[in-house]
């Protein structure tokens, strides 16, 4: 049995791995899919105070009360740079480090560094909500703004539009600031990519991914929200991480 910890992205929440989390748990697996601060079902602790560091602290803490080892720690479009942090914090309790779709940061980068072009023009639909900063979604994500992150199906765009919530946007400019680098690091990693991400890597780009993750990197051709297009495919992939570490 393996044991995953799933983080979701901005704008989202826990809810949006319940296709993937259902999976994994029908082989047999442990699944934790916490609601960072702040945001869905957590959006009433909404402060001036939530960024990337109470992000991070939030996986943590959760790896820590929960008594987690050997986790394979899961992060989707900004919960890279969430996981590329907690990772950093508590190196010792995580086995394989996967991106879906997601940033992978380094040293003194924030998102809004990684995907300039992107949160520049997200920046554009900022506003203060109880005094704090923050983004708007859909809008959030300008890559996909119409369609929901790529969702398409109108059944499962009617399910998203009620959860997806304003996220403070110091988690976007805040930058990363790793005290374990080099631990994290040496942490196998695995990466699973959109066609939208895909096609922002050169092959150059893909052959060194491979490389890094000693071929656990995929490619799913769905929209940026895979764990809710794409369950099936991005389950596989997740599962196929489980094997490897158990191999290692």
């Amino acid at each position: 049995m393996a044991t995953y910890v799933l983080v979701h992205g901005g704008g989202h929440g826990g809810w949006c791995y319940r296709f993937v989390a259902r999976i994994l748990r029908q082989h047999g697996h442990e699944v934790y899919t916490p609601t960072l601060t702040g945001l869905s079902d957590r959006s009433h602790l909404l402060s001036t105070d939530v960024d990337l560091d109470m992000h991070i602290r939030d996986v943590v803490n959760l790896l820590k009360f929960e008594e987690l080892t050997e986790v394979i720690l899961v992060g989707h479009s900004y919960g890279g740079m969430v996981i590329t942090g907690a990772a950093d914090r508590a190196p010792e309790r995580i086995a394989n480090i996967v991106y879906l779709d997601a940033a992978y940061p380094f040293d003194g980068q924030s998102l809004s560094d990684i995907a300039a072009e992107m949160m520049s023009a997200a920046y554009q639909d900022v506003q203060t909500v109880n005094g704090v900063e923050v983004v708007l979604v859909p809008g959030c994500n300008p890559m996909t703004p119409e369609d929901y992150y790529g969702v398409t199906d109108p059944a499962l765009i009617e399910w998203m539009k009620p959860k997806l919530s304003a996220h403070p946007w110091k988690c976007f400019s805040q930058k990363l600031q790793l005290q374990n680098e080099a631990a994290m690091r040496a942490i196998p990693v695995s990466f699973v990519v959109t066609e939208i991400q895909r096609d922002t890597l050169t092959d150059e780009h893909k052959e060194g991914l491979r490389a890094l993750t000693q071929g656990r990197y995929w490619e799913i051709e769905t929209g940026h929200d895979l764990m809710i297009s794409a369950p099936e495919e991005t389950t596989e992939a997740l599962l196929q991480v489980a094997a490897a570490v158990e191999e290692e």
